[in-house]
């Protein structure tokens, strides 16, 4: 397993990396989105301006499926 969560939605073709041991509820202050042709990239930043998190929607459209086959499912 990675060192931090990353997990992988197909019900809602959504993957998320998470780039911190843990998010605790609220510390994602601020969230910057990223809009592609063929899906969004959503990053999650703290109060500090440090990135917390990355989540993906249209994952299958923007990330290999061998990367996704690696991802934690949680659908």
């Amino acid at each position: 397993m990675p060192p931090f969560d990353s997990t992988y939605d197909a019900e809602v073709d959504a993957a998320y990396f998470l780039l911190t041991p843990r998010i605790d509820p609220g510390e994602a202050t601020r969230q910057e989105t990223v809009s592609l042709p063929n899906g969004d990239l959503i990053l999650d930043f703290n109060s500090d301006g440090h990135l917390l998190g990355l989540e993906i929607l249209g994952a299958r459209s923007i990330v290999t499926p061998a990367a996704l086959a690696t991802l934690r499912r949680i659908d």
